[in-house]
């Protein structure tokens, strides 16, 4: 399998995971406080909407790559 298919499909359900799921978060550590023996961290949860065109547009490219890929061949 090339490398054309391959970024293809993950293009192909890179987008169909942003379509149905939207948005992701994730933790992001912003601070660390060190006070003699003490030390606190602050964690901050970070969510990223996914817009729907962005999900469209990934399976559209992907299904583009994957059909010239095999045109190619």
């Amino acid at each position: 399998m090339s490398a054309l298919k391959i970024l293809a499909i993950v293009l192909i359900v890179a987008g169909i995971a942003g379509l149905l799921y939207g948005k992701f978060s994730y933790t992001k550590e912003t601070h660390d406080i060190k006070l003699g023996p003490l030390e606190m961290s602050l964690a901050e949860k970070q969510t990223v909407n996914v817009p729907a065109w962005a999900g469209v547009a990934a399976i559209v490219c992907g299904g583009a790559l994957l059909l010239y890929g095999s045109k190619k061949s």
